[in-house]
């Protein structure tokens, strides 16, 4: 475990103890129950494989590895509301899966790109103390990639549940800034999951106000109903 001299106390000793417990008590899958497994072979091979490539509505690329549903939406809410950070590793495989079709798919979308990088949706500050660590940062290191986070959160948006697609927007709206300018920066934003896509396109509007390129998104699953594949 890494620790760095601005790492609260609290924060190292909740991290060392849900270690340590890991390691003492017997790991199930969080899909079927089976022991010693964070996700199980079965059900990881469960996992449907959906078209990647998704479009929201006005056009904008969406690259998921699944849909947001059965073992990967039970796997992802363990990781993000029980401490199950075992599951990053298998999830973090998926998301892999879908930011390498994004690269082999991007040329025919937007022409030849010659660096691109990830960037990451910053999470509120009271979700980061609650687990004390961020989702997506897990993912993508367990999917052996690397991101940057260019992005501040400069106002908490209100609840999103309930809420349509036009309301997540207007919800979103400006709750986002880029930390530097990034002329000439080319990203794709990772997220974990995508709904309406408002906090995608929220995410976009930061970094190219900025400057930058966005070229589309890179998530883990996609809520089927919300996204349509691409014909």
């Amino acid at each position: 475990m890494e620790v760095s001299d601005s790492t609260p106390v609290a924060q190292v000793v909740g991290r060392a103890l849900r270690e340590a417990i890991g390691v003492l008590l017997p790991v199930a899958c969080v899909g079927c129950g089976q022991a010693d497994a964070a996700l199980c072979d079965a059900c990881l091979a469960s996992v449907p494989k959906p078209p990647a490539v998704r479009e929201l509505d006005d056009g904008f690329p969406v690259w998921a590895a699944t849909d947001y549903d059965g073992v990967v939406r039970r796997a992802l809410l363990a990781l993000k509301n029980e401490q199950r950070t075992d599951v990053a590793a298998a999830l973090g495989g998926l998301l892999r899966s879908a930011f390498d079709r994004a690269l082999t798919e991007l040329p025919a979308r937007a022409g030849t790109v010659a660096d691109v990088t990830l960037a990451t949706i910053p999470s509120s500050r009271s979700a980061y103390r609650r687990r004390g660590y961020r989702p997506v940062d897990r993912l993508v290191a367990n999917a052996r990639l690397a991101a940057e986070h260019p992005l501040a959160l400069v106002r908490q948006p209100d609840d999103q549940i309930g809420l349509g697609i036009a309301g997540r927007q207007r919800n979103l709206t400006g709750s986002l800034r880029a930390r530097n300018r990034a002329t000439g920066r080319c990203y794709l934003i990772v997220d974990d999951v995508v709904t309406t896509g408002a906090t995608l396109l929220e995410a976009r509007r930061a970094l190219e106000q900025s400057g930058a390129r966005v070229l589309g998104g890179v998530v883990l699953a996609a809520t089927p109903r919300r996204i349509l594949p691409r014909p």
